[in-house]
């Protein structure tokens, strides 16, 4: 067993900690601030890579493995958190089901320019009625010769306000429930009948756009089907198996930065004539973050490791995505007490780790989901 990275994770790892920690980490108060899409720092770490970090280099990608895509979303979301998501749904649910599923044709023309970075993927999944019950689209794809009809809309779309492309799941039959389902990659800005919806107003990760797309009898090419009719729940299901491994990451990086900023500020902060940090109530505190995130990410790069492997990590990966959130809100809920009244004001950054942690026990599936999941692992149930 060893626990050490070779020397190309170490490589990566530290390039793009130098990067966050000098490009992106001075602004992501303002980017929280203004909601501003961080569209230059993806562009740069798409030069780096980093946005199709395990997509082979003909794709477009850095040809590297999952274990260097946790470490990279770690360093990332550490620094912001939403540049971490933004980068893990490049990563993951876009990027994971056209790397998995699509024709050499598909890898090409769809994927090689968000994994290189050009430009920003999405995967539309959640309507109203179907969130944890992923079967149950409402969202209609009618195959009428060489195109799909689709119609409906889709909500929560993280990056749909400016993604270019869209991995987007439909029904061709809502009585046929997952049977149905089916993935359509879809060019958003070259689809007649397509429009961007509400742009949601959030409590976190607010400089990532979170939206609705909207789909009015919207022309598809039937040569933009993932797969074969009928396959599409279970790519849906293989994508958010991969997602889960980088939410959990980007939890793992929120923890780190409540940590290091509450280490920090405990060292500065005196009461009662010393640092708050010589007393026992805020030095356990500590410790039981610290133990709690290399836990988490130990977690995590299991899963990313046997993804890595061929090996099947459905349980691992939820594992460590309902843990390593739920650590990350403990951290940050920890962060906020420690700075005590300065941690509930924007001039320091407890906050925004408070509210950036919190929606990482809800997307990729709840935590209660998760949950779920791991149990019918255990006792064989499918």
């Amino acid at each position: 067993m060893n626990f050490a990275p070779t020397e190309e994770q170490s490589m990566v790892r530290d390039m793009v900690r130098k990067f966050a920690e000098t490009e992106i980490k001075p602004v992501a108060a303002e980017l929280d601030k203004t909601h501003k899409h961080p569209e230059e720092i993806c562009r740069k770490l798409g030069e780096m890579g980093i946005m199709g970090v395990a997509v082979p280099c003909e794709y477009g990608g850095a040809g590297m493995d999952n274990v260097t895509y946790v470490m990279a979303m770690i360093e990332i979301s550490k620094a912001c958190a939403s540049c971490g998501v933004i980068v893990s749904v490049n990563n993951t649910l876009y990027g994971h089901p056209v790397k998995t599923y699509g024709t050499e044709e598909q890898k090409h023309k769809f994927l090689e320019p968000v994994a290189s970075g050009k430009v920003d993927g999405c995967y539309a999944l959640t309507e109203a009625s179907a969130g944890s019950d992923a079967a149950a689209l409402r969202c209609r794809a009618e195959l009428k010769g060489d195109k799909y009809i689709v119609s409906g809309t889709k909500t929560f779309i993280t990056s749909g306000n400016v993604a270019r492309y869209c991995v987007l799941a439909a029904t061709t039959d809502p009585a046929s429930g997952y049977k149905g389902v089916i993935n359509l990659i879809v060019d958003l800005k070259n689809t007649k009948g397509f429009k961007v919806g509400k742009v949601e107003e959030k409590l976190g990760i607010l400089a990532s756009g979170t939206s609705e797309l909207v789909f009015e009898d919207a022309e598809v090419p039937a040569s933009n089907l993932l797969g074969k009719p009928g396959q599409g729940f279970q790519q849906m299901m293989a994508g958010l198996n991969a997602g889960r491994i980088g939410i959990a990451a980007q939890a793992v990086g929120i923890g780190r930065a409540a940590l290091e900023d509450a280490l920090a500020y405990s060292k500065e902060r005196v009461q009662f004539g010393k640092p708050i940090n010589t007393f026992q109530a805020i030095q356990f505190k500590l410790a039981d973050m610290a133990t709690e995130l290399d836990a988490a990410e130990l977690l995590v790069l299991r899963a990313a490791w046997l993804e890595d492997n061929g090996l099947d990590y459905e349980k691992e990966s939820a594992m460590s995505k309902y843990y390593a959130s739920d650590v990350a809100m403990r951290a940050a809920i920890e962060g906020v007490q420690i700075f005590g009244g300065y941690g509930y004001i924007k001039e320091y950054p407890a906050e925004r780790h408070m509210r950036d942690a919190k929606i990482c026990q809800i997307y990729e599936g709840t935590n209660e989901i998760q949950r779920v999941v791991v149990a019918r692992k255990l006792l064989g149930m499918r």
